[in-house]
């Protein structure tokens, strides 16, 4: 049996990228003779209080905390056969971690799925940024015998600084992810957008088009966000509903319409497209700025819409707020697009041969 070492920044289903990196593979990995041991760095007591404006005592005692526990991971680190890390093995400019398992002759398999290299922080850490140096990214890359990244605009920057770099797209467990038509409402259209604090700025790019649209259609027109905060606008009025692992699908399936509008910068087009595959997953029509990997994940107008300015954004909403039979068709076709390309299923074989070519060395 070979041993892996998940070095993580959270604990086990809390944070969506963890969960549709890597968390979602694990079940399989066991499967097929791979034990893993599970190494979370923040506690649930943390990150009520890291992700939070102020608290600086509060976080420097974390940050401590979070040093001494990341040395007892590493203690006995060379009992394991390879060293899994998502991002970084800690939440600083230091690469101490990942040098000791690199001088230990472990291999490291490193995946990431934002454009990290860049010096995006939360809203309630941006006083702290100065402590961060985003460059690391390139020496972590530089230290693993493998690099898996979330799409190829990450993998060109990881190429700069690895030979070992393939692309695995963020995937999605369909059996988990279906259609919930049942909830849907009977007389009324609800556009939906999903996500953190950190991204409810790339929701708030389509307020001034969803107001106009709520002018038009009124109440035959809601407008959901399910997230960790709410964002409150009396115009709109806003479905503010908490994300919770325990009914986030249900909460999904209410939706008619996912939505997912970026920016075109450099972070946004390092983003692989989460929102949209997680809509389209459950059969419900997806419309994304066609900045990054989207542009990958949608063939416009037929599993999917691409739309850039507000003019393309307003025109295919109305579109599909006025069409019910156009919203599952397209709802249809973008789910066997995530059977096909973007499940477990459809990755899980090569993510296994992956570790075994590791391990083997």
């Amino acid at each position: 049996m070979k041993k892996i070492l998940y070095i993580v920044p959270h604990r086990y289903n809390r944070s969506p990228g963890q969960r549709f990196r890597c968390e979602h593979f694990i079940p399989w990995l066991r499967q097929h003779n791979f034990h893993i041991t599970y190494a979370n760095l923040l506690t649930e007591w943390d990150d009520r209080h890291f992700y939070k404006p102020g608290n600086y005592l509060i976080k420097a005692f974390i940050l401590l905390k979070s040093y001494f526990r990341r040395m007892r991971h590493l203690h006995s680190v060379q009992k394991y056969d390879a060293v899994f890390i998502y991002r970084e093995a800690f939440m600083l400019g230091t690469i101490r971690f990942e040098k000791r398992i690199h001088r230990k002759g472990i291999p490291i398999i490193y995946d990431f799925d934002d454009a990290i290299w860049l010096n995006d922080v939360s809203e309630a850490n941006k006083e702290l940024k100065w402590l961060k140096r985003p460059s690391k990214t390139g020496d972590i890359c530089s230290l693993s015998s493998l690099v898996i990244a979330g799409n190829e605009y990450l993998a060109a920057y990881a190429r700069q600084y690895a030979e070992n770099v393939v692309v695995v797209p963020t995937t999605i467990d369909t059996n988990y992810h279906f259609a919930v038509n049942e909830a849907k409402l009977l007389d009324s259209v609800r556009i939906g957008w999903t996500g953190s604090s950190t991204t409810l700025k790339h929701f708030r790019l389509l307020l001034p088009v969803l107001k106009r649209l709520k002018a038009e259609f009124g109440e035959k027109l809601h407008v959901r966000v399910i997230a960790d905060e709410p964002v409150i606008d009396n115009e709109l009025e806003i479905e503010n509903v908490r994300w919770s692992a325990a009914d986030e699908i249900q909460r999904l399936g209410e939706i008619d319409i996912g939505i997912m509008p970026l920016p075109d910068d450099e972070w946004a087009r390092g983003k692989c497209g989460f929102k949209g595959l997680q809509y389209m997953s459950m059969g419900i029509p997806a419309v994304m700025s066609p900045v990054g990997v989207n542009k990958e994940i949608i063939r416009h107008g037929e599993n999917g819409f691409l739309a850039e300015s507000d003019t393309e954004w307003e025109h295919i909403l109305k579109n599909l707020i006025d069409d019910a039979q156009l919203r599952k068709k397209v709802g249809q076709i973008g789910r066997q697009t995530i059977i096909d390309k973007y499940s477990i299923l459809a990755n899980r074989e090569r993510y296994l041969k992956l570790f075994r070519a590791v391990v083997k060395g």
